[in-house]
């Protein structure tokens, strides 16, 4: 049987997390880190760089 259990850095606040089924925010280590980088996203804080998905609506309001 394999005991050997995997730990994570939580990408909010880097406290070390252990990755298993228990628990439920994984990779973060709380529901509050959770809905912090959520909201990054949510606000556009957060991005990918990469080429525009509507390229040409955006033009149209580039005139």
């Amino acid at each position: 049987m394999n005991t050997k259990t995997t730990s994570v850095d939580c990408p909010n606040c880097k406290k070390s997390v252990e990755w298993a089924d228990e628990n439920n925010f994984r990779p973060f280590c709380s529901k509050r880190c959770k809905l912090i980088d959520f909201g990054g996203w949510a606000s556009e804080r957060n991005s990918i760089p990469g080429e525009s998905v509507y390229p040409a609506a955006e033009d149209e309001y580039d005139q």
